[in-house]
């Protein structure tokens, strides 16, 4: 008992329980100054993205006069822009460095956020949506391309939950700013509670740019932050494992963009495993993502109608769960040594028995009674704890390419999220349409089939992961051994002329 206490306090220690002289302090200073700043991007990003939902359900619909799935179809507009971003940004971060890269694209979205206030028809919102999400897809894969570069196996976990979390706080405070906002600015100079909702979002986002411009450290090989010590800078490097192969480039903006390079990436089993896996998980976040408890309460039977307040409150629940279950499995993760396939089976588990309790209350014999409507807010609430994956999910992958080239890293990472959105920009409107509110039947077997699929296929890339990590360890033991031998050889045989007289 004691010594699991032990490993415990070591676990939650700042540094991670480090083991080299001022490890310590290297890992507190680069938690506060990329976590704030990655966080707080991340918040306002999310903040963004759910309030498009606040602000539909709390008078642009009517004011804007959508019909049918216009909603899904401007998310999907998001979508496209948010695909065709995803490499492209990730690249980009081999040539630009992070504290310029990032802020620029910060202060273009808080513009297109901004711009939204003016619109007057929904297809107004979807041209601006596109170019909001070319700038958004820097964010989420960029952020987690620079935690595998800062942090190890041991600590990257409890980061990237702490990320992700952000993100759904963004998504949960959203819905309690538009009510606020809603009661009391709404027709303030002659402007809706919706508009005022993307002109606060815009203009909160740009002192986050400027800090970042000022004090993001970018990666380890590269930062010329102040405050890291060059004793720290080189600790910030040696700490993390050498990369193995191939050699990477001598300058930060050598370039990259070859076949050989491409046919590295597009051959090995780390694109199409985690590419894959993310495809399949990002689609059991869609009760959330697709903001279905909104939808359903929009559209719901239950009389009396749900208030805007009510609309806007009730499905923060959602992501509260979800930031509990992030950071719970992205701790427990860490603490079990990098055990990520786990949240796999527990999404499965999650995402099937919460479609069984939607379908069952839409086949009761009163779908608008208490009991229906309990079940169903119980189902919505708990499908928010599949928002684990995504810290898990994308830690897995930053400990699977540990020893690969940044930049490798960097376009799986990047491929993850193009896959991902590029399968959600149709399968939201296919199964998810705000047309088929409230009870998504259709949706809800695909969930079904979608939780199956991704406990196969995390049983087979975990498989794949152990193997793949086993032929490394035995290669380096053959080069270490061949090395050894090589440097004993000549000094068995004494050297001539050193013979006694």
């Amino acid at each position: 008992m004691a010594s699991l206490f032990g490993r415990l306090r070591a676990y939650f220690a700042a540094s991670g329980d480090p083991r080299q002289p001022g490890e310590r302090k290297l890992v507190q200073k680069i938690d506060f100054f990329i976590l704030t700043f990655c966080c707080l991007s991340y918040f306002l990003n999310y903040l963004d993205r759910s309030n498009l939902a606040n602000a539909y359900v709390s008078g642009m619909k009517e004011d804007l006069s959508f019909v049918g799935n216009q909603l899904n179809e401007i998310n999907t507009c998001f979508t496209v822009g948010y695909v065709i971003g995803q490499v492209p940004s990730n690249l980009s971060l081999h040539y630009i460095k992070p504290r310029y890269f990032f802020p620029a694209m910060m202060v273009i979205w808080a513009g297109l956020t901004m711009v939204t206030a003016s619109v007057h028809s929904p297809t107004s919102i979807m041209a601006v949506r596109f170019f909001q999400g070319i700038a958004e897809s820097s964010t989420f894969v960029g952020t987690h391309y620079i935690l595998g570069s800062w942090y190890t196996e041991r600590e990257i976990g409890k980061r990237s939950g702490i990320f992700t979390a952000s993100g759904l706080a963004g998504t949960m405070i959203g819905g309690f700013i538009q009510s606020g906002i809603y009661s009391s600015m709404h027709n303030l100079h002659g402007l809706s509670g919706w508009r005022w909702l993307f002109l606060i979002d815009g203009l909160i986002t740009l002192p986050v740019a400027l800090y970042g411009f000022l004090l993001f450290p970018d990666t380890p090989a590269t930062t010329t932050a102040f405050y890291l010590t060059p004793a720290e800078r080189h600790l910030a490097v040696t700490r993390l494992p050498p990369i193995d192969t191939p050699t990477p480039p001598t300058k930060p903006t050598s370039s990259v963009l070859t076949w050989s390079f491409a046919k590295r990436v597009l051959t090995s089993y780390e694109w199409w495993g985690f590419t894959v896996l993310w495809i399949i998980a990002g689609e059991t976040e869609s009760f959330s993502s697709n903001a279905l408890l909104s939808l359903y309460m929009k559209s719901s039977p239950h009389t009396p109608k749900y208030t805007i307040s009510q609309l806007n409150n009730y499905p923060t629940g959602v992501p509260a769960v979800g930031i509990v279950s992030t950071l719970f499995w992205a701790t427990l993760t860490d603490f079990l040594g990098g055990k990520r396939y786990l949240v796999g089976y527990f999404i499965a588990a999650t995402g099937i028995v919460t479609s069984a309790m939607i379908l069952g209350a839409a086949a009761s014999a009163d779908p608008a009674g208490p009991h229906a409507t309990a079940v169903v807010f119980a189902a919505y609430y708990w499908a928010g704890a599949v928002y684990a994956c995504q810290a898990t999910f994308f830690a897995w992958a930053n400990d699977a390419m540990r020893t690969r080239e940044p930049v490798f890293r960097a376009v799986v990472l990047a491929g993850m999220n193009l896959g991902s959105n590029a399968v959600n920009a149709w399968w939201s409107i296919v199964f998810y349409g705000a047309a088929m509110a409230p009870w998504f039947n259709r949706g809800m077997y695909a969930m079904i089939a979608t939780s199956i699929a991704l406990a196969v296929w995390t049983a087979g890339l975990s498989y794949m992961t152990v193997r793949a990590e086993r032929r490394r360890k035995e290669v380096l033991e053959i080069t270490a051994a061949a090395a050894d031998s090589s440097q004993e050889g000549p000094a068995l045989e004494k050297p001539r002329g050193t013979e006694s007289v």
